[in-house]
């Protein structure tokens, strides 16, 4: 649909058509960044804030808000022992502008690591949709606002969360070696795949749910191609989309108040995927509303997503599933641009320490699988040291795990002692005595390949890459991907 070609020297005239393909691929890159017409949003210095419960006494908290419209909240510790912590949340949250209660809501979920003497930092992002690029220049925008208020840390530590984690590997591989501004890298539970890979099993479920449930959209709504994930002027809502899961497969009713249609479409769909069922919903929304997001917001309608020659299997019928589901390829255009935007290269020099729930039903283990041979590829394999634990969650682990996991990359990045799974484990117990919330590493755990969980799509990783001269002119727009 589009190109990205550099501008034409004035010498030489375009051709029409290249001229109008050229000043649209210009016109769908601004609107995929947000940089023209958008007046830029005040600056506003911190300004002290009411503190979470959990730092009453203990810190002086902060909000603000920076030049491109995004909130931010910071907290410096009374006994504060002169570094930082940059924390990338999670999501990505929906919506068309920057939501002040994000950062202020994570600065209190995040509360341990200030309780062990860091300052923390962490923006809202300048407005809610997918956008890896983005979001990591607004979290290095906060890292900014820290240092023109407060000075330069000692250190200074990136913490991502969740999707957050694909945001802050993002952020130490553009701007972790621009004068030495982090240190490390701490990753808890990272959506570590990259968006053109990390989000096929959630296009299988799109595709597979709807074989089965025939609801979304019913045959009577207005149809469109489900890598759309939903049309672009739907009025659905997420507890409409909560109430046709249930209609067709009863996930919320006990297994005995289900009918045999609805737990054998519960069965099949479960089987195919392989998604944890208390996940399902939360996926489903995922597949639904965020893929609108990136295709409609973020990609101008085209489609980065494929599921053409995934071989189905684990129903009562493979051959009627195979032969039945809908069926799409990428546009080559689309998935280069997801991929410029949100996977990783592993070109980090950063000390990165990982942690991760062996049963994480959200972000599943083997992200960690297919970041580190990212960071083999990159010849940075040295640099990564990777923990898990037997938990079930995604969203909230162990807080002396966490402050363990903070400590240890703290000496890693202070006295080059490089921690081991079995390290970590060891030295746990000590901030178990002060938080009492368990520590569960299992230090001979090494995860599966990412290919082992995620259903292959042939050809999957041919499409075209990027010249340099398209690289530079993405650079020109701005250079924050495909989303600010």
């Amino acid at each position: 649909m589009t190109t990205f070609d550099a501008p034409a020297p004035v010498r030489r005239r375009l051709p029409a058509p290249r001229r109008r393909r050229a000043a649209l691929a210009l016109a769908v890159a601004a609107t995929l960044f947000g940089t023209l017409g958008n007046a830029p949003a005040p600056t506003t210095r911190p300004t002290v804030a009411a503190c979470p419960a959990d730092l009453l006494g203990k810190a002086t908290c902060y909000t603000g808000r920076d030049g491109d419209g995004a909130y931010y909240a910071m907290a410096v510790p009374t006994h504060w022992n002169g570094s930082l912590v940059v924390h990338a949340h999670g999501g990505p949250d929906l919506g068309d502008a920057s939501d002040p209660a994000r950062s202020t809501d994570d600065l209190g979920r995040w509360a341990v690591l200030v309780e062990e003497g860091y300052a923390w930092a962490g923006s809202s992002y300048r407005r809610g949709g997918y956008g890896t690029r983005m979001a990591a220049a607004d979290t290095e925008s906060v890292r900014e606002q820290f240092v023109s208020e407060f000075g330069r840390p000692k250190r200074t530590y990136l913490h991502g969360q969740s999707w957050g984690g694909d945001v802050a590997a993002k952020v130490a591989e553009t701007y972790g070696g621009q004068h030495g501004a982090y240190d490390g890298v701490l990753l808890t539970s990272g959506v570590l795949g990259g968006g053109s890979r990390g989000y096929d099993y959630r296009v299988d479920l799109r595709v597979v749910y709807q074989y089965y449930c025939h609801n979304h959209p019913r045959p009577t709504e207005p149809q469109y191609p489900l890598w759309q994930g939903l049309r672009a002027d739907s009025t659905m809502t997420s507890a409409g989309l909560r109430a046709r899961l249930q209609e067709c497969t009863g996930f919320a009713s006990a297994p005995a108040e289900r009918t045999v249609l609805q737990q054998r479409n519960l069965d099949d769909i479960l089987a195919v995927t392989r998604i944890p069922e208390r996940a399902l919903e939360s996926h489903l929304r995922f597949a639904t509303f965020t893929f609108r997001d990136i295709v409609a917001n973020r990609l101008g309608g085209r489609n980065p997503f494929s599921d053409q020659g995934v071989r189905y299997s684990g129903s009562h019928d493979d051959k009627a599933l195979n032969a039945g589901v809908e069926r799409f390829s990428a546009d080559p255009t689309a998935r280069r641009d997801l991929s410029y935007d949100s996977d990783l290269t592993g070109k980090v020099s950063l000390p990165v320490l990982t942690l991760h729930a062996i049963d994480d039903p959200t972000a599943f283990v083997e992200h960690e699988a297919a970041y580190r041979a990212t960071l083999q590829g990159a010849g940075r394999g040295g640099n990564l040291v990777q923990s898990f634990t037997t938990e079930t969650e995604h969203s909230a682990l162990s807080d002396a795990e966490y402050a363990n996991s903070l400590a240890a990359l703290d000496t890693w990045v202070r006295h080059g002692r490089r921690p081991t799974a079995r390290s970590l484990a060891a030295s746990c117990a000590a901030f178990d005595r002060k938080y009492a919330t368990g520590c569960f590493y299992d230090p001979a755990f090494h995860p599966a390949p990412y290919a082992s969980r995620i259903r292959p799509r042939p050809g999957g990783l041919a499409w075209p890459a990027m010249t340099a001269k398209q690289e530079r002119a993405w650079s020109r727009i701005d250079g924050v991907g495909i989303a600010p």
